[in-house]
């Protein structure tokens, strides 16, 4: 328990530290939040589907943890290109520890950087319509978080260099935000859209938040715990084994 507590205030300094970073995460979101909840507002409204910027702010909170969260796995290549990875692997602890540390970091790293968008939404017009199930909100932002924190540490634990890791990840994230239902409803949708995004782990995620923000739900909240949990599990547990096969 030493190395994980450890390990994950280590993330959450290096965080902390890098105000370049906190503040570059925060620009896609801006620009999802103004250009697409504003310019799309009107349209969306015609459609008979109400206010665009409340049905948008959720999926945009869900991208800044994917955007996060996965990409927090090439700190293992570069801590493995510099030499301090291999410091960390010869320390007397187990490997699970050290990969349980690292990933809880990662997704504490996450959730922060969705709770400080979720500010930003509500000073840009976003209001949930029920501040009750904020703490629900808070808890699948934590879900969405170490799963794909879990993800992003188990590739980085295949590759050696970062951009492969970028690559990899570009071709991964950008299919998993667009078919989660973070920028359209999935009501309606042709079947083979709906087929994808109900094995996409995100849709589960932005469902959850879209519930708990604004009281809109697909798949129900039962459902969407369920299949975060699930899926958390699997790639923690994957995201292991893989980690304890590195070589330094």
């Amino acid at each position: 328990m030493g190395t994980i507590y450890i390990l994950w205030l280590r993330q959450l300094k290096r965080y902390m530290r890098s105000h370049s970073r906190i503040i570059g995460s925060l620009g896609q979101p801006l620009l999802f939040l103004l250009a697409l909840g504003y310019g799309f507002g009107p349209i969306f409204q015609k459609a008979g589907q109400g206010n665009y910027l409340e049905f948008l702010a959720p999926g945009v909170i869900a991208m800044t943890i994917l955007f996060t969260s996965i990409f927090s796995g090439i700190e293992i290549i570069w801590d493995r290109q510099f030499g301090f990875l291999k410091e960390t692997l010869v320390a007397p602890a187990s490997r699970l520890d050290i990969m349980i540390g690292r990933t809880l970091g990662g997704a504490t790293v996450a959730t922060i950087q969705g709770i400080i968008v979720l500010l930003i939404s509500i000073v840009a017009g976003f209001r949930p319509t029920n501040y009750v199930l904020l703490p629900v909100a808070i808890l699948i932002m934590a879900l969405i978080a170490l799963l794909f924190t879990a993800l992003g540490t188990a590739i980085a634990s295949l590759l050696e260099d970062m951009q492969g890791f970028q690559m990899i990840m570009n071709f991964l994230v950008m299919p998993l935000f667009f078919l989660s239902g973070a920028l359209f409803p999935l009501q309606g949708l042709p079947e083979a859209i709906i087929l994808f995004s109900s094995l996409n782990p995100l849709s589960y995620g932005v469902d959850g938040l879209r519930g708990a923000l604004i009281g809109q739900i697909y798949f129900g909240f039962g459902i969407d715990f369920l299949v975060l949990a699930g899926v958390s599990a699997l790639f923690l547990a994957v995201g292991s084994y893989l980690f304890s096969k590195i070589q330094v």
